[in-house]
């Protein structure tokens, strides 16, 4: 039961978080935006380890895979992101965002030496199926124009960026660092870096105070980042990278209700065949972790 918890908020906060990013694009540089979210999000996380007084002592080694983990899953990643839903619909970037469960998989066996489990690669192919059924009308819309083919690029680098992200934060809580003070940190130096890049490129530090801005922004940073990440990270720790990524194939179906009700998104039979699709490998995932559990 608890880790159907973990699995439902991440999936249900981030089914939404695609519809808040789009009202974070315009005034404000997209990097910018994300330095803004990371490290407001951070300053929440310390706040609350420092209200419980939680240790915030750490070695050089561990900050340097604090570090690691902040740059790639909470920098590098979400700027990539934003920038390809400058020029791609929102559909589209999710169901490419989908394919981190097979990189998941991929890097688990390669860097932590994680059993490639047959049955969740299986179910993984069955709900990416479901996902592009879902997203057709996206798929086949894409025009191979400079915008949208850069676009297309940095989206990719992104998933390969969050995978190696979700990576370390396995290794990092195999190495006994807690999700809560690692996130803290990670996010501060992913903001951090977020800095620099926007300094380093001339980017100017405006803010849009309109209440679509400023509401989207603290949306993200309070639940698309606190606490989604520190349920879906600690949700990887209890049952590894491959079957925690497959809230990426879940979270995009949120993002279709959504759709339907505020931008009037029309259900077809392939839509339906592919919510279907994921449903089955969801739940055979979900069975299969019973039966072993039984027995």
């Amino acid at each position: 039961m608890k880790n159907f918890i973990l699995f439902s908020i991440p999936a249900l906060i981030w089914g939404s978080t695609w519809l808040a990013i789009k009202y974070q694009l315009g005034i404000v540089d997209p990097l910018v935006s994300v330095f803004y979210r990371f490290l407001i999000a951070a300053i929440i996380l310390f706040a609350y380890c420092g209200s419980l007084g939680i240790n915030l002592k750490y070695s050089a080694k561990q900050h340097f895979f604090m570090a690691l983990q902040g740059l790639l899953l909470f920098g590098i990643n979400y700027w990539l992101v934003y920038l390809a839903e400058v020029h791609l619909k929102s559909g589209l970037v999710a169901v490419l965002f989908s394919t981190i469960i097979f990189l998941n998989i991929f890097n688990g066996a390669l860097f932590l030496k994680s059993k490639v489990r047959l049955n969740v690669l299986f179910n993984s192919l069955l709900g990416f199926i479901g996902i592009a059924l879902v997203f057709k009308e996206e798929l086949f819309g894409f025009t191979f124009s400079s915008g949208e083919s850069l676009a297309l690029i940095l989206a990719g680098i992104s998933v390969i960026t969050a995978s190696f992200g979700n990576i370390t934060s396995a290794y990092n809580q195999k190495n006994k660092l807690p999700v809560i003070q690692t996130n803290a940190f990670g996010m501060l130096y992913g903001s951090l870096l977020m800095l620099l890049l926007a300094l380093a490129t001339g980017k100017s530090f405006t803010f849009d105070f309109s209440l679509p801005y400023i509401g989207s922004l603290m949306y993200l940073a309070i639940f698309g980042s606190v606490i989604a990440f520190t349920s879906y990270l600690t949700l990887l720790g209890k049952i590894g990278a491959d079957k925690s990524a497959y809230v990426t194939l879940v979270f995009p179906i949120i993002a279709l209700v959504l759709s339907t009700i505020f931008e009037d998104y029309n259900w077809n039979a392939l839509a339906l065949l592919g919510v279907i699709l994921i449903t089955i490998g969801n739940f055979m995932t979900l069975r299969k972790k019973r039966v072993n559990a039984n027995a």
